[in-house]
């Protein structure tokens, strides 16, 4: 048995068959060279030990590499992974959520419709996921192998060669101070949560009774009628949340600028819903007996301890969640 032979072998099938003769010759040269004069089979092993394994060698002499994606390309890679999947989950479950209560008629029993909701929405966070990582693996794929570069350096953010002089653009960030994608997920999440309870009132916030089919709906707590006058305000302070969630997201930590946007959406949306809240015509007028009787007290007083706790509750979490904010700017 010839290991020589059998190690060119397993070495040029590897290689495109016009390369395979000229490497095979080359190979049995360097192999021949290494070989003392009076040789046996224990110094072959030797050699070929040191040459190490064919697949290995086979690499070095192709055009193309053998990973998917390799280290030059990797951390710009991960980088964008971690930066459009987040961003387009969230724009995903908006999207099913408002797809599913354009359609929805109210007949459904809220268990369902909570049911159906988180399952289609985490099935779309998958969906999701997993097209963004085909397709971004592919065209990075693609990249790492019309590279005619020589260079087999990492690539910074910016796509050059990393220098030190990188390192004057990247901002240390303490742990206490940073935003992680995960919070700013949640922040978008609770946006498309509240805005649809906003539109569709009627049919998800009131009385529900149960039954042999589950919970049935029978009275809404709000006039949906009452609720649309305020629409146009309402897109506005979604959209500025829409808006302080991505900011939040490229800036990645508390700032002093982060905490001001932060406050201003906040105290803006607290008076929105303030003004909302304080309607007397918002509350539905039979929810209102209704409860009344339930807690045995007058319909006044119950309308003014439903209006009053929501609106302290509203003001104390604006206060907390402004407090929080310029605090963690502030740390070093």
């Amino acid at each position: 048995m010839n290991l020589t032979e059998i190690y060119i072998q397993e070495v040029t099938r590897r290689l495109p068959e016009k390369n395979r003769e000229d490497i095979a010759l080359e190979l049995r040269s360097t192999i021949g060279d290494m070989l003392p004069d009076d040789y046996n089979e224990d110094d072959v092993k030797d050699v070929l030990e040191k040459l190490g394994n064919p697949a290995a060698l086979a690499s070095g002499y192709r055009d193309q590499p053998m990973h998917l994606i390799g280290p030059r390309y990797f951390d710009v890679y991960i980088s964008l992974l971690k930066m459009i999947i987040p961003i387009a989950a969230v724009v995903a479950v908006i999207s099913m959520i408002a797809e599913y209560f354009i359609g929805f008629a109210g007949e459904e029993a809220i268990l369902n419709v909570v049911i159906t909701i988180i399952s289609e929405g985490i099935w779309r966070i998958i969906e999701v996921g997993i097209n963004v990582f085909f397709w971004l693996t592919l065209v990075f794929a693609i990249i790492e192998r019309t590279d005619k570069g020589k260079e087999q350096y990492p690539l910074s953010a910016s796509l050059k060669k990393w220098t030190p002089e990188d390192l004057k653009t990247v901002i240390y960030i303490p742990k206490k101070k940073a935003i992680t994608k995960l919070e700013v997920f949640g922040y978008l999440m609770w946006t498309a949560i509240w805005a649809t309870f906003y539109f569709y009132a009627n049919h998800l916030l009131g009385v529900y009774e149960g039954g042999g089919d589950g919970l049935r709906f029978v009275m809404p707590a709000f006039n949906q009628d009452v609720l649309l006058r305020y629409w146009p305000i309402v897109l506005v302070v979604i959209a500025l949340e829409i808006g302080l969630g991505l900011y939040k997201l490229l800036k990645g930590q508390w700032t002093k600028k982060v905490a001001i946007f932060h406050t201003i959406v906040e105290l803006f949306a607290t008076v929105v819903s303030i003004v909302i809240v304080s309607n007397p015509n918002l509350m539905n007028q039979e929810f209102i007996t209704y409860m009344s009787h339930l807690f045995s007290t007058s319909t006044k007083q119950f309308e003014i301890w439903i209006v009053g706790g929501v609106i302290i509750i509203f003001v104390v979490y604006a206060a907390i969640s402004i407090f929080d904010g310029f605090r963690k700017a502030r740390i070093r």
